[in-house]
């Protein structure tokens, strides 16, 4: 195990996680007596409009894995001239269906801060004048659910949520809805179809959620971590926000360490901190272990491998080494873990999960599933790699949704970066992962 160096340790920039460890830190009285809801007081006192234009100066980008920014969506929400109440409803919609294999940020932030998220609805809410609010949580997250149900009904009886908040003529309700626990749910508008009671599949676009989105009318949805970070921003500033992270990418960010490491857990960090310093800060690689490859934001964004490890984790630099920061779920493999059957095991996550509402994602993953179970039990042949990249073409931006083209990123980059792995499997160098039984239907 390794001791993190101080100026490692000075990278670390707990800002959402601060109050994670507190005393019964999911009550109100605590988040009260550590800055709890003084971001709201001064937020109700500011126009709406120049909330938006603080979050747009901040640089705040989505939490979620596309990195939009904030503000820009806000702002996509038409309002009526002249300070008028809009003419159709206006939905604030936080997307905490957190169901990314390796994604853990948003989970411990529900469990262990919860009023940090209701505050930052109460004032993303007012600043897109929208009087109702839900938080669409996965189903399987039933800990987490209980802590935001209680939350909200103590910001409720002490006058933060319902009618005239804070006596500012300012009413939101709040609404935590818990999903069945479907990974589509994820995706925007299928979260969308699933709240308003029908089965959750993407819609096609446009038009867009900023005009046509819940019940068409509109919506902004938002990440766990994009709302909670609100708060701090208007307590602390845009320019106290934009001294952490870089000149694109802003603030902190919570990276999910999990795997080959010796101290697994939550890290949040200045974004732009690289793997290395990350892994130093987790302890380093567990005895015996080299580190071979990991996921920067997840098992839907490409793989990257030890020639990475000083690659700035932030939107632009992850991008610019041919992955995608996402969720910044890192999960870390070593020389001892085989990227063929790793990838198996997402791509068998990714066909159950497909909703089935496209051919490419539907089929797409079926079958390569079948066609890695072939190379796992050493009956794969030399064209069957072929047949996956050839199918990853036919997926990769001909799916409805994001679903089947994360689908993608662990086939191809691992295809890039570990063919010898896959050849080896198939000449018979290494021996089989799966037994004959896995291929019943395979052929």
């Amino acid at each position: 195990m390794t001791t993190p160096r101080p100026e490692t340790l000075a990278k670390l920039t707990p800002v959402l996680t601060k109050r994670w460890l507190s005393p019964d830190a999911w009550r109100l009285g605590t988040y009260e007596k550590l800055d709890g809801y003084a971001a709201l007081r001064k937020a109700l006192k500011a126009h709406p409009d120049d909330l938006i234009q603080l979050i747009k100066d901040s640089g705040l980008r989505g939490r979620g894995g596309a990195g939009f920014p904030t503000g820009l969506k806000w702002g996509f929400i038409p309002q009526e001239p002249n300070g008028k109440p809009p003419a159709r409803p206006h939905y604030l919609v936080v997307n905490a269906d957190e169901g990314e294999p390796g994604t853990c940020k948003d989970l411990p932030l529900m469990t262990h801060d919860p009023h940090a998220l209701v505050e930052g609805v109460i004032i993303a809410s007012y600043a897109i004048r929208a009087s109702r609010a839900y938080i669409y949580i996965r189903g399987e997250a039933v800990h987490a659910a209980r802590r935001l149900r209680s939350a909200v009904d103590e910001a409720y009886a002490k006058g933060y949520l319902g009618r005239n908040v804070l006596g500012s003529g300012f009413d939101l309700d709040l609404v935590v809805h818990s999903g069945a626990g479907a990974y589509i749910c994820g995706e925007e508008t299928a979260l969308l179809d699933s709240l308003e009671g029908f089965r959750g599949q993407p819609r096609l676009r446009p038009p867009f959620p900023a005009t046509h989105g819940l019940y068409a009318s509109p919506t902004v949805v938002n990440n766990v971590g994009t709302i909670a970070s609100v708060p701090h921003i208007v307590l602390g500033g845009a320019d106290w926000w934009k001294t952490m992270g870089t000149e694109k990418s802003s603030g902190p960010m919570i990276y999910s360490l999990s795997g080959r490491i010796a101290h697994p857990g939550q890290y949040e960090a200045s974004m732009g901190i690289t793997l290395r310093e990350l892994i130093e800060l987790a302890g380093g690689m567990k005895p015996g272990h080299e580190l071979k490859f990991w996921t920067p934001g997840g098992s839907s964004t490409p793989l990257l491998t030890a020639e990475h490890l000083d690659v700035p984790l932030d939107f632009e630099g992850v991008a610019a080494a041919g992955s995608i920061l996402g969720t910044t779920a890192t999960q870390i493999f070593s020389d001892q873990d085989c990227p063929v059957y790793a990838t198996y095991r997402w791509l068998e996550f990714y066909h159950h999960e497909s909703c089935g509402k496209c051919t490419p994602c539907r089929e797409g993953n079926y079958w390569m599933v079948r066609v890695y179970r072939r190379i796992l039990a050493g009956q794969g042949t030399h064209e069957d790699l072929d047949t996956l990249l050839d199918t990853c073409d036919n997926i990769l931006g001909r799916s409805f949704c994001g679903l089947g083209d994360g689908a993608t990123s662990s086939v191809t980059s691992s295809l890039k970066y570990f063919k010898q792995d896959y050849l080896d499997y198939i000449e018979g160098r290494t021996a089989p992962k799966l037994s004959d039984k896995s291929l019943v239907g395979a052929h």
